[in-house]
């Protein structure tokens, strides 16, 4: 295909959102009249899973298109960006421009990751001697230096107010607005690779009042608990060790804490029309491929969990909407596909939409066309703190190397993951059938230390840690002015 006639592409993605957590998913409160309408006109993987649901190890998998033991972050400690060609950079070598605006979450933070440039928006991780943060440099131009976190709220909990500063400076509209003044700036002679990464809905929940005036009056649905989350002798050890970690909000916070999440994802929607509607001002539209997706999702107290880093469905389960009239008749419209899909197939995916070579090391595979794969595998974290899955078209198995501990799901009868069938004669030969699939997956290092002949084996049980009385505390940020300096970035 001719250079001048490659389709552009725009992926976004989202950071914290549930793949649940959409109109067209069937949720009951949440409004994303935008997303809603791209899915209507393309496909949605309703089965698309973070193969590792925190956002350094999910971002490194989206942009090289190789899966957590391959690529070697299993957590959220930063690392060099592995030694091959990123989406971004096999786009380039094709004659593409490419760009990006938003939150990369990168070790160095003015890494460009194969990109032409990136306007970043790293959540306040100051350091390293330089200021890293487009956007904060932002707020300084606008006469509000070092003022994003001066409303209180924490990156990674869940206490909630109304956004402090004005509309225009909100990370939302701020990464909108920068991508939309990327696409008008472009070389016409190319065509344009464009990834606009939001922060949000990922915590500090200070969304604007006209969007959490627009779910005042609704009720969002209360947290839904199996019989396996309860804090009882039924709760797996690694299990009891999440929740008991995390600070949760009070029963009666629960629904407004939903209520400001959700007025965090509409905002973005709204945003997201902002830059399709730049795309068809400049004539563009028509010829570009969109992807909508996100690092992870978040428990938001279902089986008495916050946030990710757990492999139940709103935590690893993840938006994936492809669409644009360059590869319609590939995708069609209105489609709901149900294939197992991952963040590793996000590179091969958009090069396939453009016509270019998959690069060799890419261990995704395309979602246009192509078979299903038979099982997905997604894991988290390392020794006694580890939980892996293992997912096939029915059946869904998490296991937790700590105390030698399982849960089995029933996919089809039962999505929200109520009923834990590990252990249970009917379904004994369905879990050996996943465990074989599970060890089959593990590193050296893993087979290792939990297999023993032939069948998990695990770790010992150990203690619960103590509760320490200001945990979360510990990353809140402050004023950012003067910026801070010589301190490693935190999370």
């Amino acid at each position: 295909m001719p250079q001048n006639s490659r389709p552009h592409v725009l992926l976004i993605t989202v950071d914290q959102w549930p793949g649940s957590l959409m109109g067209c998913a069937g949720h009951p409160v949440v409004m994303t009249p935008t997303l809603d309408q791209l899915a209507a006109s393309g496909v949605r993987f309703s089965n698309a899973y973070s193969e590792c649901p925190v956002c350094v190890p999910a971002r490194r998998t989206l942009l090289t298109g190789l899966t957590p033991a391959t690529h070697g972050c299993r957590d959220n400690k930063q690392k060099p960006m592995p030694p091959v060609n990123s989406l971004a950079q096999a786009f380039r070598d094709a004659g593409y421009q490419a760009y990006a605006v938003g939150k990369m979450h990168l070790m160095n933070q003015r890494d460009r990751a194969g990109f032409d440039d990136i306007w970043g928006d790293e959540e306040g991780r100051a350091g390293e001697g330089i200021m890293q943060d487009d956007y904060e440099l932002f707020l300084g131009d606008n006469g509000y230096a070092g003022q994003r976190f001066a409303g209180g709220m924490n990156n990674n909990q869940y206490c909630w107010r109304p956004w402090h500063l004005p509309e225009p400076l909100h990370v939302t509209n701020w990464a909108a607005a920068q991508m939309c003044r990327m696409i008008k700036r472009r070389d016409k002679s190319r065509p344009g690779l464009w990834y606009l990464s939001f922060s949000h809905p990922h915590p500090p929940l200070a969304p604007l009042q006209a969007y959490l005036d627009m779910y005042r009056d609704k009720e969002p649905p209360a947290p839904y608990v199996g019989d396996w989350a309860k804090l009882d002798d039924k709760t797996p050890l690694r299990v009891a060790e999440r929740i008991y970690q995390k600070f949760a909000p009070a029963a009666h916070e629960i629904a407004d804490v939903r209520r400001a999440f959700y007025a965090l994802c509409t905002h973005i929607d709204h945003q997201i029309r902002t830059v399709i509607g730049t795309l068809r001002d400049e004539g563009l539209l028509d010829n570009t491929v969109i992807l909508f997706t996100a690092d992870h999702g978040d428990m938001l107290g279902n089986h008495n969990y916050w946030a990710k880093d757990m492999m139940n469905e709103d935590s690893a389960c993840v938006p994936m909407i492809l669409c644009g009239k360059p590869i319609h008749e590939s995708t069609g419209d209105h489609r709901v596909d149900e294939r197992l899909v991952g963040l590793a197939d996000v590179l091969p995916t958009l090069l396939h939409a453009a016509g270019l070579e998959v690069p060799e090391h890419c261990e995704g595979q395309s979602m246009l066309g192509g078979a299903a794969r038979e099982s997905i595998f997604c894991e988290w974290g390392y020794e006694q703190r580890a939980n892996l899955m293992v997912r096939d078209a029915r059946y869904k198995l998490i296991y937790f190397p700590r105390a030698n501990q399982r849960l089995l799901f029933d996919m089809e009868a039962d999505p929200r993951e109520l009923c834990n069938l590990a252990g249970k004669p009917e379904t004994a030969e369905i879990q050996l059938q996943l465990e074989r699939l599970l060890i089959a997956r593990l590193s050296p290092e893993q087979a290792e230390a939990w297999v023993s002949g032939g069948r998990l084996a695990g770790l010992p049980a150990g203690e619960l840690p103590k509760r320490w009385p200001t945990f979360g505390l510990e990353g809140q940020r402050g004023t950012h002015w003067p910026p801070p300096a010589g301190r490693p970035a935190g999370f």
